[in-house]
C-alpha cells in the first residue's frame, strides 16, 4: 500500500472496527419486525425486485438469485448498480455441515418492506435456518446485506458460510460513447482492513466488500459461483461459525463502490459499518414522512394501499449521479435512467403527493441536458446515467414540458422558477411550430406518444398537449406581464381546441383519429396494421382496417383527414386535458370503454378481442420486449383523467380498480409497468394515474399558490360516503379535508397551515340549506355549483338537500 493517507485512513478503520460491540444488526430485525411487509407469491419467487437508495441499488430475483436481467444491455440490468457504472451481477452465499454443502439459492418466501426486503430460505438443515436482509441507505454509496442464522436444536451448530462476489465492473448502457470502456477485473484481499477489492483494470472503477472487524476471511476457491454474462469474476471467502443452542447470530456483508478511488470506497464501506442504525432510522423517518404527505382514507382499502406503496415506488427510482444531478428514473430493472416524458407525467403525481424537492431537482437535470443537447427549448425523450443522449425529443415532450412548468407554478407560487424556465419554454413552442408544422396548420408532424413505425404526421397527442401547452403558457406570459405574447398563445391554443374537435372527429368510429394524414399515408400504416392483427388473430380488426383500406383506395392519395386506424390510447388525451367537446368527450369515453381487459386500457386498441375480458391472469409478452397487446397503466390513468374531467367518477374508479388488480400481483407493493407482470417491475408514471385521480380530482384539490387560493371541489364516486386527506403541500401552506356524505347530507371540512390564504369551496347547487362554519368572505352559484371563499385555519360546510 504506497498511498501513507491509504494506510493511517485503513489503520483508523481498524481502530474504530475493534472498538464496537457485535454492532446494530439485532436492532434491525427487531424494528423491521414492526414495519408492515407485503408478502410474495411462490409463483412469483423466479421474479426481480429492487432495493434502492438514491446512489446504489440492487435488483436480483426473489428467491436470492442473480440471472442475467434485462435488454438494454442485454443481462446486465440486475445485479448492484453505482450509476454510471455496475460494481456486481450480484453475490451467492454456501452452508456447509459436515460433509453437507448447500447453496442458498432458493428462497422459500420474500417480503418487501418500503425500504428494505427480507428473502427467507427456512430450514435449510436439521435445526438451521437462514434469512437475509438488504438495506441500502440514503446518500451513500453502498449498502449492507445481514444474513441470520437461528439454530432451534438442543446443541451448538458448527458450519462454514461462504460469500461469493461475481465482480463486474463495467459502464451503463452508452458508455462507449462517452469514453467509459469496459476493462478486465480484478480482486484483492487487503489483510489491514479485512476487506476484498475489485477494480476495473482500465477504469477507476472500485468496490470493496466485507463483514465486521474480527471476523476472519478466509480465501475460498468455490463457493456455489454465478454464471453471468460480461467480463467480471467470481470471488469468495469463508467464515467458519458456532452458534449456540436456541439462539441466533447475524453476520453483516458490507458492499461500497466507488468510481474515483479505492480510498472513496473504502471510506464509504466504513460509514456503512459505523453508522447502520443511524441510516435505518434517518431513512425510515423519511419513509414516514414520505406516507405522511398526502395521505388518504378511502372506503376502497385495496386502492389505499396501492396508492400508498406507488409513493414508495417513486422513491426507489431517484438516482442522484455525481455530475449529472438528482432525479427520478422511468423504471427498473431497464430503464434507471432520465426521460423527458417519464417525468411530465410522474411530476405531476409528485407535485400532489408533496415531493417539490424531487420535483425541482429532476427539471433542472432534464432541462439542462436538453439545453446542452437541443439548446432550442426542444426536450430530451431519454439520456443514460452517464449524461449521453439516446434520443433528443420526440414533439409530446416539448409542450408537455411547458404544462410541466405550469402545473409546478400552480402548486408552488414560485415566480422565481416561472422566471427561470420561461424563457425556454418560450423557445420550445417556437421550435414546435417554427420546425415541425410544414403546412402551417398549427399542428405539429412527429412522433408522439406512440412509437409505431410510420406514425408520426400530425399525431392527436401532440395537438391535445399542444393545446394545452399554449393555454397554459398564456396565463404564465400574463403572470409575467408578456400581454401581447399571453393573447397570441391563446389564440393559439384556441385555434387548437377548434381543429382538434373538427378536424381529428370521426364521427363514424365515435372517436378522435390516430392522426390525421393523406390516404396515402394511411394506407401504408393499414397494411402494416393488418399484419399486426392478422398475427395476433385478431379477425374483427383485421375485416375493420380491410374495410376501411377499401373506402381509402377511392381517395385522392393526398387528401389530408384524421383517420382511426389503431385506436391507440392516445385518442383519449382531448379528455385528459379538457379540450374536448362534451359530447364528443361522452361519446369518445364511451368508446375508449370497448378497448380495456380487467386491468386497464390497451395500449393498441386493435390488439383487443373478445378474450380479454377474462384476461386476468399473467401477460404473455414476447420474448423480444415489445408492448405489443399490452394494457398499461399510463393509459389507463389518462382514461381515468378524462372520465373525471367529464363528470363521470364512478368511471374513473372502475380505471383505478382495474389498475389496482396488478398491485402485488409478481412483486409485493409495487405495480408493473404491463398489466399486470410484464416489462418494468416498478414504474414512475403510475403515480400519474393514481395521484391525480385521487387528489386533484376525487378530493378536488386545485392550487393556485401564486394567489394564495385554494380551489377545493369534490367530485366523489358514489359509493364513497366518507374520506379524507391530510398534509397536502401546496407553497408553504399545508392543507387537509374529511368529506362525509350520508343520505342527503354533506359534511366538508378544510384545516390550512396559512389561515391568511382563500379557500374557494364548491358544492353541488342542489345542497339548498346549508350552514358555514369558518369566516366567509363571498358566495355566489356558476355552473351548477355553489361557491364559498373562505379563510381561516378551519372551515366547514354542512349542506343537505330538499
Amino acid at each position: 500500500m504506497k498511498n501513507p493517507f491509504l494506510l493511517l485512513f485503513v489503520l483508523g478503520l481498524i481502530f474504530q472496527s475493534c472498538e464496537k460491540a457485535s454492532g446494530p444488526y439485532s436492532m434491525i430485525y427487531e424494528d423491521i419486525s414492526t414495519l408492515e411487509g407485503l408478502k410474495g407469491t411462490e409463483s412469483y419467487l423466479n421474479s426481480p425486485f429492487a432495493a434502492a437508495g438514491d446512489r446504489l441499488y440492487l435488483i436480483g430475483n426473489q428467491n436470492g438469485t442473480f440471472p442475467d436481467l434485462g435488454w438494454h444491455v442485454e443481462g446486465e440490468m440486475g445485479g448492484i448498480w453505482l450509476h454510471p457504472i455496475k460494481l456486481l451481477d450480484g453475490f451467492s452465499a454456501q452452508i456447509k455441515i459436515e460433509e453437507n454443502t448447500i447453496c442458498l439459492s432458493d428462497g422459500k418466501s420474500f417480503t418487501n418492506y418500503p425500504f428494505a426486503n427480507v428473502i427467507d430460505y427456512g430450514k435449510i438443515t436439521t435445526g438451521l435456518s437462514v434469512d437475509r436482509i438488504h438495506f441500502v441507505p440514503d446518500g451513500r454509496e453502498g449498502m449492507v446485506v445481514l444474513y441470520r442464522f437461528q439454530n432451534s436444536a438442543k446443541s451448538s451448530t458448527d458450519f462454514e458460510f461462504s460469500w461469493n462476489a461475481k465482480v463486474d465492473l463495467r459502464p451503463v448502457w452508452l458508455g462507449e460513447q462517452n469514453g467509459m470502456i469496459d476493462g478486465d477485473d480484478q480482486v484483492s484481499f487487503n489483510e489491514l482492513t479485512g476487506t476484498y477489492l475489485g477494480k476495473d483494470q482500465d477504469n477507476d472503477w472500485f468496490v470493496v466488500w466485507g463483514s465486521e472487524s474480527g471476523i476472519t476471511l478466509s480465501p475460498k476457491e468455490d463457493a456455489c459461483p454465478i454464471d453471468s454474462k460480461g467480463r467480471g469474476i467470481n470471488s469468495a471467502f469463508s467464515i467458519q461459525l458456532s452458534i449456540p443452542a436456541e439462539s441466533e447470530l447475524i453476520i453483516p456483508i458490507f458492499i461500497a463502490g466507488s468510481t474515483e478511488s479505492e480510498f472513496k470506497a473504502l471510506e464509504t464501506f466504513a460509514e456503512l459499518q459505523e453508522n447502520l442504525e443511524g441510516d435505518w432510522f434517518t431513512k425510515k423517518a423519511r419513509y414516514q414522512e414520505i406516507h405522511e404527505k398526502s395521505q388518504i382514507q378511502i372506503p376502497d382499502q385495496e386502492l389505499q394501499k396501492a396508492y400508498e406503496w406507488i409513493k414508495y415506488n417513486t422513491d426507489w427510482l431517484v438516482r442522484d449521479v455525481p455530475g449529472l444531478g438528482r432525479g427520478f428514473g422511468a423504471g427498473l430493472q431497464d430503464y434507471p435512467w432520465f426521460f423527458g416524458v417519464d417525468s411530465e407525467y410522474t411530476i405531476q403525481g409528485l407535485l400532489a403527493t408533496g415531493r417539490k424537492e424531487l420535483v425541482y431537482s429532476t427539471i433542472e437535470l432534464i432541462h439542462n441536458l436538453s439545453e446542452k443537447t437541443n439548446g432550442n427549448g426542444r426536450i430530451i425523450h431519454e439520456a443514460s446515467t452517464n449524461g449521453v443522449v439516446f434520443n433528443p425529443g420526440n414533439i409530446n415532450e416539448t409542450p408537455q414540458w411547458a404544462s410541466t412548468i405550469w402545473e409546478v407554478y400552480r402548486w408552488t407560487g414560485d415566480r422565481e422558477f416561472l422566471e427561470k424556465y420561461f424563457p425556454s419554454v418560450e423557445k420550445g413552442l417556437k421550435w414546435l411550430l417554427d420546425e415541425n408544422d410544414a403546412d402551417g396548420n398549427l399542428l405539429a408532424d412527429g412522433y408522439g406518444m406512440m412509437e409505431i413505425h410510420g406514425l408520426e404526421s400530425e399525431m392527436i397527442d401532440v395537438a391535445s398537449y399542444s393545446y394545452k401547452a399554449f393555454s397554459d403558457v398564456a396565463k404564465m406570459a400574463e403572470i409575467l406581464g408578456k400581454t401581447d405574447l399571453a393573447e397570441s398563445y391563446q389564440q393559439t391554443a384556441n385555434a387548437l381546441a377548434e381543429k382538434i374537435n373538427k378536424d381529428f372527429w370521426v364521427p363514424e368510429f365515435g372517436s378522435y383519429a390516430d392522426f390525421i394524414g393523406t390516404a396515402d399515408e394511411a394506407l401504408h400504416l393499414i397494411d402494416g396494421a393488418i399484419i399486426r392483427a392478422d398475427t395476433l388473430y385478431k379477425p374483427w380488426a383485421v375485416e375493420e382496417l380491410r374495410t376501411t383500406k377499401e373506402k381509402l383506395s377511392t381517395f385522392p392519395k393526398d387528401q389530408k383527414q384524421g383517420f382511426v386506424i389503431y385506436h391507440n390510447w392516445v385518442v383519449n388525451t382531448p379528455m385528459e386535458v379538457g379540450v374536448a367537446d362534451p359530447e364528443k368527450a361522452r361519446i369518445a369515453l364511451e368508446t375508449g370503454r370497448k378497448y380495456t381487459n380487467p386491468f386497464g386500457v390497451f395500449v393498441t386498441g386493435i390488439d383487443r378481442d373478445e378474450s380479454a375480458e377474462n384476461e386476468d391472469g399473467s401477460f404473455s409478452g414476447s420474448k423480444v420486449f415489445s408492448y405489443t397487446g399490452a394494457v398499461m397503466t399510463l393509459p389507463t390513468g389518462v382514461s381515468a383523467i378524462g372520465e373525471n374531467n367529464y363528470g363521470n367518477p364512478k368511471g374513473a374508479l372502475d380505471y383505478l380498480k382495474r389498475m389496482t388488480r396488478s398491485f402485488g400481483f409478481a412483486l409485493p407493493g409495487s405495480i408493473y409497468e404491463v398489466s399486470p407482470d410484464y416489462g418494468m417491475f416498478t414504474q414512475a408514471w403510475n403515480l400519474y394515474s393514481f395521484a391525480v385521480p385521487i387528489v386533484t380530482q376525487f378530493f378536488g384539490i386545485k392550487p393556485d399558490a401564486g394567489n394564495k387560493v385554494i380551489f377545493i371541489r369534490p367530485q366523489m364516486p358514489n359509493s364513497w360516503e366518507n374520506a379524507s386527506i391530510e398534509k397536502v403541500q401546496i407553497g408553504e401552506n399545508e392543507i387537509s379535508l374529511s368529506y362525509q356524505k350520508s343520505g342527503n347530507e354533506l359534511i366538508l371540512e378544510v384545516e390550512q397551515s396559512e389561515k391568511k390564504w382563500g379557500l374557494s369551496v364548491e358544492i353541488p347547487e342542489n345542497y339548498t340549506q346549508v350552514k358555514v362554519l369558518g369566516k366567509e368572505v363571498n358566495t355566489d352559484t356558476q355552473n351548477g355549483y355553489r361557491r364559498f371563499l373562505m379563510t381561516g385555519e378551519k372551515v366547514r360546510i354542512e349542506a343537505r338537500t330538499n
